[in-house]
């Protein structure tokens, strides 16, 4: 099966790339196309399943107007509800991967009845100011070691091929993203072939952080989201630590969390069956065996 493309065009006039995949009852939205399709394109036998990728991102325009990337994660949540629109789906399910784990639950907040269910996988935390302790996060000797060697790549840069400072960049930044770093080549992400993707530190340090910094979600804000959440989360996850997970399943009025033991960002890389067995479930209408319901 292979998906259609088109770009679908905002209200402020970028287009997003849109690859749209299966014609289940149900639609599932994905964004970050490009670090999620081959994963998740397994679900299109039983969704319609659509991943786009997100403003200034993979193969969307390349945006050179401030206005139209100032309001960092806001931008990608109204996006969401153009790529509702566009389709003309009713309700659509949601799939949100670290960041985009926080947006997709933005969207539940300001649509609630356009929402079905929503998963978030390695979340950003509801508070990015919220210090965990040691047993809540993972900064291990990886990591420490991970962020040398990009320190000492960086003082390269300069003499590097764009491209191969990317591969390299890439190559070693996969690492964390795995509890164990002999598994990073089983992430497979090296965008490097987008100009977009290269270029996306300066839109994250310049908007999409300031904007995720700037929110204070209270428990008002938070019970508009009324749509089941399923949390899933690696326990070793170095760069959204776990206890934001428990956070989540923990704030959110109807959520529960999926806890991946041996693995880090990217957990459907290490434990496969648990992670797509828990969306399947969920998808299907119940909670699975394996999730549970976290006390504040």
């Amino acid at each position: 099966m292979d998906p259609t493309e088109e770009h679908v065009t905002t209200e402020d006039g970028v287009r997003l790339f849109v690859q749209k995949l299966g014609n289940g009852p149900q639609a599932v939205l994905i964004p970050n196309r490009v670090y999620l399709f081959d994963a998740f394109q397994a679900f299109a036998d039983r969704h319609t399943l659509v991943f786009f990728d997100p403003r200034n991102r993979g193969r969307s325009d390349h945006i050179s107007d401030r206005s139209k990337l100032e309001r960092g994660i806001h931008h990608d949540v109204d996006d969401l509800e153009t790529i509702r629109r566009h389709f003309g789906f009713n309700r659509v399910n949601l799939i949100g991967h670290s960041y985009m784990g926080l947006i997709v639950v933005l969207y539940a907040m300001k649509y609630p009845d356009r929402i079905g269910r929503v998963v978030e996988i390695g979340s950003m935390a509801p508070d990015f100011a919220t210090q965990y302790p040691a047993h809540l996060t993972n900064a291990d000797g990886t990591l420490g070691a991970v962020m040398a060697r990009l320190g000492e790549l960086n003082k390269e840069r300069a003499t590097l091929d764009p491209r191969e400072f990317c591969r390299r960049f890439w190559s070693i930044l996969r690492e964390i993203y795995v509890a164990d770093p002999a598994d990073a080549d089983k992430v497979g992400w090296e965008p490097c072939d987008l100009p977009n993707e290269m270029n996306f530190m300066a839109q994250w340090n310049e908007h999409v952080l300031p904007s995720i910094q700037q929110l204070k979600l209270t428990a008002a804000e938070l019970a508009k989201a009324k749509a089941p959440v399923l949390v899933i989360h690696g326990r070793k996850d170095r760069s959204a630590s776990y206890g934001g997970g428990r956070d989540w399943a923990s704030r959110l009025p109807d959520a529960r969390l999926v806890t991946v033991d041996n693995a880090a960002h990217v957990p459907w890389v290490e434990d496969p069956d648990k992670v797509f067995g828990a969306v399947d479930t969920f998808f299907g209408g119940a909670w699975p065996e394996t999730a549970e319901k976290v006390e504040p």
